[in-house]
């Protein structure tokens, strides 16, 4: 039986001269212990060494003032189907420190750091010991998903700051080859304004947008995605019935779903905890037909509660 281990590597931004950490989680066949991260209890095999030899890797982009452990449900459900996957904390743009919110900056840093979240990941020879992934999938969340973009290809500006039609500055971001598919959830990216600002991403895109999404309604970001990716033969674009901005993070403790923290969240009636093992095996299944995987690893499941965008 695969479980999934959970370990943390340390990645450096040589132009900031900054370390941030980054989470991985990988399968392996150690057992799980549970144990408590903050207010999250987590089951995974801590440290553990990993199984498998050259495997597939899958980024995972937190959104803007958040935290990897938000998506720690869909981590460890990719790692336990064969995936290795890497968090990083987003430096500046995090839970504990949002000195970058809201600007320029942060938009030209993220995507150089989940570059650089790529390479830790890779340079770990225990999880890669000749540094080659099958592929490399990133996925993102609400300014996750313009992360992934910026890195895949995309060339965001800045928005117009006083009429629609005022003048925009480009946000110089770095780009990788090595990026071989995309999902993109509940994605914020209305930086992609300008024509062309995605004519270079030619890679497999699933997205998938909330149907009540208050936060990023998809009118004025996913159908932009869609407008704008050259290759629409390549892109999968779905609309979760019922789902809010925050419904693609994992569910939160008790304790911390209060009307006033609005990531805990959910529309009336809808099943985040049900909804969360959906979401693993639609992209799990979007990855496998990606390439990024042996298709026969793929669990088997009930179709997802998704129509198209």
């Amino acid at each position: 039986m695969v479980h999934a281990g959970w370990r943390e590597v340390m990645a450096a931004d040589e132009v900031e001269g900054i370390a941030f950490p980054v989470i991985t989680c990988y399968p392996t066949h150690a057992p799980e212990r549970l144990r408590s991260l903050g207010p999250y209890s987590i089951s995974a095999a801590w440290d553990a060494a990993p199984a498998g030899a050259r495997l597939p890797l899958a980024m995972l982009s937190h959104g803007s003032g958040s935290s990897p452990l938000v998506n720690r449900d869909l981590a460890l459900a990719l790692a336990r189907a064969g995936f290795v996957v890497g968090m990083p904390l987003h430096p500046g743009d995090n839970r504990d420190d949002r000195s970058l919110q809201h600007t320029t900056q942060n938009l030209q840093q993220r995507p150089r750091h989940l570059q650089a979240a790529i390479d830790a990941v890779l340079g770990d020879p225990a999880l890669f010991p000749g540094g080659r992934p099958v592929g490399v999938a990133l996925v993102g969340h609400s300014l996750g998903a313009y992360t992934a973009l910026a890195l895949a290809g995309g060339n965001p500006r800045t928005l117009p700051q006083v009429w629609p039609d005022g003048p925009t500055e480009a946000v110089p971001v770095t780009h990788d080859s090595r990026v071989s598919a995309l999902v993109l959830l509940a994605p914020a990216v209305a930086w992609f304004h300008a024509p062309g600002a995605l004519a270079d991403v030619h890679l497999p895109v699933l997205m998938l947008a909330g149907e009540q999404d208050a936060v990023t309604p998809a009118q004025h970001h996913a159908d932009l995605v869609a407008r704008q990716l050259p290759r629409p033969d390549l892109l999968d674009y779905r609309t979760v019935a019922g789902a809010g901005h925050f419904s693609f993070l994992s569910v939160f403790p008790p304790a911390m779903q209060t009307p006033h923290f609005a990531p805990a969240q959910d529309p009336p009636g809808f099943d985040r905890a049900a909804f969360q093992a959906q979401l693993a095996e639609e992209i799990v299944r979007f990855l496998c037909g990606a390439q990024l995987m042996d298709r026969a690893s793929a669990p088997s499941s009930p179709e997802v509660a998704l129509k198209k965008g």
